[in-house]
């Protein structure tokens, strides 16, 4: 498939991959990549966070392969993905609000100067510019689209520091409130001999006011969040073939789940 450029898919905040030279994909599932970008725009403390080159690289300020996996599992769905254009040190769009790890002061053992002393306003103008255009182009793509699932990618460091390695190659992360489709999910992928699957590890999936809590279980949407294992998609061969192998397990979820009563 061939992707078309469109500016109307662009903004300083967000793109969305929905277009081909045939039209817009019609796959029942929505791709969303909070995490897929390191960058700082300009307008940021003038595009510097003060962090080196190295911290900009690693999992505190993006999450890695997750935008080229997004875009990859995106074709291989037949359905649109929409991926942050800004690092999440910049401000997180996987949080709420008023959660106060929006913006992050220190992370991973690196301090954030830029983020060290920030004026409401400098907050304000992150939400109107970034965060909130990024969420509200969320909000149009599944209200343009009948019962649509949200598909989330994200990835995880190998290991954090100090901390012992972490053994997971994938991860499904889900609420309580809703597994209707990340049930299915973890029993394929537990089903698979070769991995080691996380079920809500390295991380909790239930967290008040982040994407998934937002846009799926508020409105009751069919949900599922993959983590991947960074070391696995670092390069675009790893990231296509990681896709071709997870696209089929999620449609039969997905087929599963929408036999699922909620509730």
């Amino acid at each position: 498939m061939t992707l078309r450029a469109d500016p109307l898919l662009t903004h300083p905040a967000y793109e969305i991959v929905d277009a081909e030279a045939s039209g817009p994909w019609p796959g029942p599932w929505v791709v969303t990549c909070d995490h897929a970008s390191n960058a700082v725009p300009d307008w940021v403390a003038g595009g510097d966070l003060g962090l080196p080159a190295w911290d900009m690289a690693r999992h505190i300020a993006y999450d890695v392969g997750a935008a080229g996996l997004a875009r990859a599992l995106a074709r291989h769905l037949g359905s649109p993905a929409i991926l942050a254009r800004f690092s999440r040190l910049v401000i997180d769009p996987n949080r709420g609000e008023d959660d106060p790890t929006m913006l992050m002061r220190l992370y991973d053992g690196s301090v954030i100067p830029a983020n060290r002393r920030l004026t409401p306003e400098d907050v304000e103008a992150r939400l109107d510019r970034l965060y909130r255009p990024y969420h509200a182009a969320l909000d149009g793509l599944l209200g343009a689209r009948k019962d649509p699932a949200i598909l989330a990618i994200h990835s995880f460091t190998p290991q954090l520091k100090g901390r012992p390695p972490r053994p997971w190659q994938v991860a499904v992360l889900h609420s309580h409130r809703d597994g209707r489709l990340a049930q299915p999910v973890l029993r394929r992928l537990g089903a698979e001999a070769d991995l080691c699957v996380g079920d809500n590890q390295p991380y909790s999936g239930h967290l008040p006011g982040d994407s998934i809590d937002r846009h799926a279980l508020g409105p009751g949407r069919l949900n599922v969040l993959v983590e991947l294992r960074n070391d696995l998609i670092a390069t675009p061969e790893e990231q296509e073939t990681w896709a071709a192998r997870l696209a089929p397990i999620l449609q039969d979820a997905l087929s599963e789940a929408r036999r699922t009563p909620h509730g």
